[in-house]
């Protein structure tokens, strides 16, 4: 899977086989969450500190993400993502 976006512990990827909903991954030590592009988490799950990072980050790159997503259904290269400071 290819890696977007690191920040604070938090890794994010987006994989180019993944299926709808629009999501992306994200692994925080031994938790892994999908989220999709509204937020909400699909499967797994992350502390609660480590899940409001990452949808504060969603919220910031949500156009970036969902191009992203267009790019992985097309099997072409991601583009990285700034992460969350």
């Amino acid at each position: 899977m290819p890696e977007i976006c690191r920040f604070f512990g938090i890794v994010v990827y987006m994989n180019w086989r993944d299926h709808p909903p629009a999501h992306f991954h994200a692994v925080y030590g031994e938790h892994e969450a999908l989220i999709t592009l509204d937020g909400k988490v699909y499967a797994g799950s992350l502390p609660g500190r480590a899940l409001s990072m990452v949808r504060e980050w969603l919220a910031l790159h949500r156009d970036e993400l969902e191009t992203d997503w267009v790019l992985a259904l097309q099997r072409k290269p991601l583009n990285p993502i700034e992460p969350l400071e």
